[in-house]
């Protein structure tokens, strides 16, 4: 068998985001870029989406619904004291990966990578405190790849940002903390005025599903224990509140969906970490759409992964457009750095 060299270099790279994050992670995916049966189950991975996230995720959400396997001994998320003999963790793991190949294969052909990270609410605060302070008008949010909608109800949190100082929601259940590298951007003492959101997906994951919900937690690194606690969190706050979620391309419904949005308000449309999954095509589309409302009315666009991996906002204001780059994010939102 030949090695798939692509699958293979994804595993790599894989490797090199997960250095100093999680080291089971970081050591399989390098085991895997060399193992031609492991990458052989990739390839049945659904087109588009991340394969190395996929697999992990499946792997670990198998082993939440109660496989019992060696590899268990391995997972913080699951084992009390868990192993850190690395060269062990891939012997059991390939033989997991073998003896359970039907099940992965359905999950990799079925499954989206649609990771819920309420963290990076840290670096959307202060760019919609930007927003609404350069416009002075209530805002309506429409997210694409809203997966649950966690990160829909960001103005429902509370943030810190290296200091005593408190920021967001006074009453919030959930609080986010974050490093900001270089100076503090422009943030507002307490949340700006939120008068819809609507959250676009092809898949709307339902926090109230328990499926769903565990899906959603496979998909967090086992090391990460902050970060489950931190779903958990706002796993409540969504259940306790209504949000619109629609499922359907978010690109082609976006001109659409616009249609309600109140005039008096200022559009904000973002996603974050979800265009890596779009075609050159639905990129292209996303940025001619967002355009062409700028035409008719005034509308934000956050985001990243479109042309590099930077976090971007590109609005419209009274017709004149603005593009530019504003900063740099950690995937998981622990830092960022912002120029707004």
């Amino acid at each position: 068998m030949i090695l798939d060299s692509s699958i293979a270099a994804r595993f790599m790279n894989f490797a090199e985001q997960c250095h100093g994050s999680s080291e089971l992670y970081e050591k399989l995916s390098l085991k895997i870029a060399d193992d031609e049966q492991i990458l052989e189950l990739c390839t049945h991975a659904k087109n588009g989406q991340p394969i190395p996230n996929l697999l992990f995720a499946a792997v670990q959400y198998l082993l939440f619904k109660g496989q019992k396997h060696p590899l268990r001994n391995f997972y913080a998320s699951i084992a009390d004291h868990p192993k850190d003999d690395i060269t062990q963790s891939f012997t059991h793991f390939k033989d997991f990966c073998l003896k359970h190949s039907k099940e992965i294969k359905s999950i990799l052909q079925n499954k989206n990578v649609q990771t819920n990270e309420v963290r990076r609410c840290a670096y959307l605060y202060p760019c919609f405190c930007y927003m609404y302070e350069k416009t002075k008008k209530p805002l309506a949010f429409i997210e694409i790849g809203t997966s649950a909608g966690i990160q829909l109800l960001w103005d429902q949190y509370s943030y810190s940002y290296g200091t005593t100082q408190v920021y967001g929601n006074p009453q919030a259940e959930v609080h986010i903390d974050s490093k900001v590298r270089g100076a503090i951007p422009f943030l507002l003492s307490s949340s700006p005025p939120v008068v819809k959101r609507i959250g676009v997906d092809l898949h709307i994951n339902r926090l109230s599903n328990d499926e769903d919900k565990l899906w959603l937690k496979a998909l967090i690194w086992p090391e990460h224990e902050e970060r489950r606690k931190l779903f958990e969190a706002a796993s409540q706050v969504v259940n306790k509140n209504h949000l619109e979620l629609i499922e359907g391309d978010g690109v082609d419904l976006l001109p659409e969906i616009m249609k309600r949005i109140p005039n008096d308000t200022v559009i904000g449309v973002f996603h974050t970490h979800v265009a890596n999954q779009f075609s050159y095509e639905s990129k292209e589309k996303l940025l001619n759409v967002i355009s062409k409302i700028g035409e008719e009315r005034d509308i934000f666009h956050l985001y990243n992964n479109i042309q590099d991996h930077y976090l971007h906002l590109d609005y419209v204001l009274n017709g004149e457009k603005n593009r530019q780059m504003i900063g740099e994010t950690e995937g998981h939102g622990r830092w960022f750095s912002l120029d707004i």
